[in-house]
């Protein structure tokens, strides 16, 4: 499978020209226009069943309360739980937190009406764009918005509705690609928004941890800090039990959508047991999602040999972002076919290596984009022994994997520093 197009946006030219670029605004401070706080609604919190769904929240709310401080900041969540809810209210008391839909007539509906009319601009975070309400009632109420850390399938500016979703993102103030596929895509489809460049998705900037539940969970599975990799596969599997998501969430996998998931969980059987018979170290598998929890127990850690797996922990309980993020911090490596996983080691400080499909979506070459290719393995074409190796080699000089982690995070906070110039010009146009 081939790699994409870099980004029109280099890293490369990007760190060359971010001085200059951060060094010319010169925009009043929020709060300070006559007396009148300026104010920002976020549109995330996805679900509540995956730590990249709920991780984007923390990740983009911190990016804002860094460089926007004196910015109020509506949270209008798709969807919460009490830990979730209790995690961003511990972390960010000073946000406003809604839920609800605009197009019931109800309190929660009202309520967000009226936020949107207090908002100065309106933020679609990170995900797959597929949805395009946000921004037809943005542009029907007239009200500035942008989009953090989108990714796009290739029809999303094809087919019969294709000139008005174009238009959509035409009239945006800033899109935001959290890779350099979706920015191609969007580019050669014609799309003209003033501000159309890669920032990556806004999971990156997540800091919430939870040391202490962290903490006792390795005491008890006898993991020690550094000493221990973390897995996951994902499954052609429904999201939700009973419910019919395809194409990728199947409720009824086909036989051929079946084989895959199982020659996969094969090439991560063998990662496993070639990593504990060449270090001695522990693995962990971890949940990014949920549903998946069930299925890498029974195709990953049920059929190891029992020699190999008396070094392996299953976790068999569901995380919060917090709890997963201390416990990635004190990983040696985390390995996962899901994406949100790594961005929060990364964050964190700890090597990735992401084996990715892209059939679930181009978001998997973000990590390309910030300059970590050599980490990003296809899992259909890359042999269990190639991703050990990777692993090996990152345990052969730690500190040079780790200042590597550092050299690409920079490059994130560059982004990051510069979408809020962005994000900052919208709001006092």
């Amino acid at each position: 499978m081939s790699s994409p197009a870099a980004p029109t946006q280099t890293r490369r030219t990007f760190l060359s020209q971010a001085g200059l670029a951060l060094g010319a605004a010169s925009l009043p401070a929020f709060g300070q226009d006559a007396g009148k706080g300026k104010t920002v609604l976020l549109k995330s919190a996805w679900d509540t069943v995956n730590i990249g769904d709920i991780g984007h929240t923390p990740g983009t709310l911190r990016i804002l309360e860094q460089h926007l401080p004196e910015a109020h900041v509506i949270l209008w969540a798709s969807k919460l739980d009490g830990r979730v809810e209790a995690m961003l209210r511990r972390r960010f008391p000073k946000v406003e937190i809604l839920q609800g839909n605009l197009t019931k007539q109800d309190k929660k509906g009202e309520a967000l009406v009226e936020a949107f009319k207090r908002a100065d601009v309106a933020i679609h975070n990170s995900g797959m764009g597929t949805d395009t309400s946000f921004m037809s009632y943005c542009r029907k109420i007239g009200k500035p918005y942008g989009l953090y850390g989108q990714s796009y399938f290739p029809d999303f500016v094809q087919g019969e509705k294709a000139a008005e979703r174009i238009e959509l993102l035409n009239n945006a103030a800033f899109v935001y690609c959290r890779e350099g596929r979706t920015l191609e895509i969007l580019q050669t489809a014609g799309v003209k928004t003033p501000v159309l460049e890669f920032a990556p998705d806004g999971c990156f900037g997540i800091d919430v941890r939870d040391d202490e539940k962290a903490l006792a969970f390795m005491k008890q599975a006898g993991l020690e800090d550094r000493k221990f990799i973390t897995l996951q596969l994902r499954t052609h599997t429904a999201k939700h039990p009973g419910v019919h998501n395809p194409p990728l969430n199947p409720l009824h996998p086909t036989p051929e959508q079946v084989a895959d998931d199982e020659r996969r969980a094969g090439v991560y059987r063998e990662l496993v047991t070639l990593w504990v018979q060449r270090t001695g170290y522990k693995v962990l598998i971890s949940p990014e999602v949920k549903k998946e929890m069930v299925h890498n127990k029974r195709l990953i850690y049920d059929l190891l040999p029992a020699d190999i797996q008396k070094h392996v922990v299953n976790l068999d309980t569901f995380w919060n972002a917090d709890e997963a993020a201390s416990v990635f911090a004190r990983a040696h490596t985390v390995v996962c076919h899901e994406p949100h996983s790594p961005i929060i080691a990364l964050a964190n400080g700890t090597p990735i290596i992401h084996t990715y499909s892209e059939f679930h979506s181009p978001k998997c070459w973000m990590f390309k984009d910030i300059g970590l290719s050599e980490w990003l393995l296809e899992l259909d074409s890359t042999p269990a022994g190639k991703t050990v190796d990777t692993l090996l080699t990152i345990n052969s000089d730690y500190p040079a994997a780790q200042a590597k982690v550092k050299k690409a995070m920079d490059f994130v906070h560059e982004r990051q520093a510069a979408t809020m110039q962005v994000v900052k010009k919208a709001i006092e146009a």
